[in-house]
């Protein structure tokens, strides 16, 4: 895997508490970069890094949740949300949109860490399933259209006789298009091939049955 920064996002539109936190952050031997409002932090790319969010709930312009919102659209980046104001609904929101903790001001300096850790160990699981992801669809790129066409055929559990039909080529030649896929996905079992077909979400394009 690709080493990368560690690194920890503070974005609250009060700069006392931005620097308080960013002091505390550093304190505990934390990388920050501060930032005054969720655009801003947007702005930003944040590639290879492992990074966490602390994420102020409440500010001008552009919320947390709408920052939160934003963000899963681009980097898998997990927030912690700090806010002077709980309220349910918001609680209730942020999780459901993945937020680690939530946690309220002043914040508890234990209980901040251990959030940050928490939040950090899951940037790298998600860090880790990007990567695979990405190496998957690299691999079915790999593969030539007739291949990404046969491929749900085979994982739905279909026969060679029976996609073949379905195709209207030869059994033998969709034999050939097997070997190949697995190969080319690198499958060193049909098992894993289908588990591979599921996590790219494969759809066949036709509903026809064959008895076996």
């Amino acid at each position: 895997m690709e080493s990368a920064n560690e690194l920890v996002y503070v974005v609250d539109d009060d700069s006392r508490v931005r620097e308080a936190l960013s002091a505390l952050l550093r304190a505990n031997g934390r990388d920050v970069q501060a930032f005054s409002s969720g655009g801003e932090f947007l702005d930003k790319p944040h590639r290879n890094v492992v990074a966490c969010l602390i994420l102020d709930m409440r500010m001008p312009g552009m919320n947390g949740l709408e920052v939160q919102k934003l963000l899963r659209m681009d980097s898998p980046i997990p927030v912690i949300f700090i806010t002077g104001v709980g309220d349910v609904p918001s609680v209730v929101l942020a999780m459901k949109g993945g937020a680690v903790d939530f946690l309220t001001k002043p914040v508890d300096e234990d209980a901040l860490m251990r959030a940050v850790d928490a939040a950090l160990a899951r940037a790298y699981v998600l860090r880790e399933e990007a990567q695979n992801a990405a190496t998957l669809q690299a691999l079915y790129q790999s593969l030539t259209p007739r291949e990404q066409e046969l491929l749900p055929l085979l994982a739905s559990g279909l026969l060679n006789k029976q996609a073949a039909a379905i195709l209207g080529i030869t059994e033998y030649t969709v034999q050939v298009h097997r070997g190949h896929i697995m190969k080319k996905m690198q499958a060193d079992s049909f098992a894993t091939l289908v588990r591979q077909a599921g996590k790219l979400q494969l759809e066949t394009s036709s509903t026809t049955t064959f008895d076996a």
